[in-house]
């Protein structure tokens, strides 16, 4: 949320921008770009109040020019909102699954209406955002399974599904521009490598693979074929058969399958 909410700073297209996520239908604002106080800082929203409330309810943008005379919302909130010299204000819901969970504002302190060009721009945002919310849910489920895997012996998670996840992490992480979500998606992905190979990355071995090498590896490791792994990756197969090529030279395997058994053999694979 701070990095989409810098970079609409970053076009200039309206001086003020904050938000929050939404934790238990209550919205918590936590983000702030160009307030020139802390009055808004941590303030929890109920639903239906405000405009925060209402956008979380209805799910849906919705914006005012003269915020402390509104007729469409409560005023619980007109003393921080006002206090900031904020007139002209556009709420947009961050929606994942249907729930709206975060909202994103822009804010003018004058009576102006807001742009067309700043709506877009807060909706492109808002949809990114969701794109990565809905992401991080399911690295949290994904990381569920495995301490459930970790937990249990026996009749816990197969290899095979360890290493259909394994694949999954690796291939999710390559849709995230957020550069820590990519290194905890990765770091999560080589914990399972290590549930299939507990001793470790053989400290013998000299083969170093770069995270895309390892990235394709584990779906040629699946059984995909090129093609299908550039789908997942989200890649060309050009670029696919050069990460292999390259996989398998420092490898020194002279197959997918083989590269596949050997990365294993190092600890590199679950």
């Amino acid at each position: 949320m701070r990095s989409e909410l810098r970079s609409i700073a970053a076009q200039g297209v309206v001086p003020v921008l904050f938000g929050g996520e939404v934790q238990d239908e209550t919205l918590h604002l936590t983000e702030f770009v160009g307030t020139r106080t802390n009055n808004l800082k941590g303030l929890a929203i109920p639903p239906r109040s405000g405009m925060g409330g209402r956008v979380v309810a209805q799910r849906s943008p919705f914006a005012v020019n003269d915020y402390g005379n509104s007729q469409s919302i409560t005023h619980h909130f007109d003393r921080p909102v006002l206090s900031e010299g904020l007139h002209s204000i556009l709420a947009v819901p961050v929606m994942v699954a249907g729930k709206s969970r975060a909202v994103l504002y822009a804010a003018i302190r004058d009576f102006a209406p807001i742009g067309n060009r700043t709506a877009d721009i807060m909706v492109s945002a808002s949809r990114r955002l969701g794109t990565e919310l809905a992401i991080r849910d399911e690295v949290d489920r994904r990381l569920q399974l495995l301490q459930a895997a970790s937990a249990t012996t026996g009749d816990g998670m197969s290899t095979e599904e360890i290493r259909d996840v394994h694949a999954e992490l690796r291939s999710v992480a390559n849709t995230v521009t957020d550069s820590d979500l990519q290194i905890k998606l990765r770091g999560l992905s080589q914990r399972l490598a290590l549930l299939l190979n507990p001793t470790g990355i053989d400290p013998e071995t000299t083969v170093t693979l770069t995270p895309r090498e390892v990235d394709v590896l584990s779906q040629v490791a699946l059984g995909c074929t090129n093609l299908e792994t550039a789908g997942r990756l989200s890649v060309s197969a050009e670029t696919v058969k050069s990460y292999l090529r390259s996989a398998m030279s420092k490898l020194d395997a002279h197959s997918r399958h083989e590269a596949v058994v050997t990365a294993r053999k190092l600890g590199l694979l679950p």
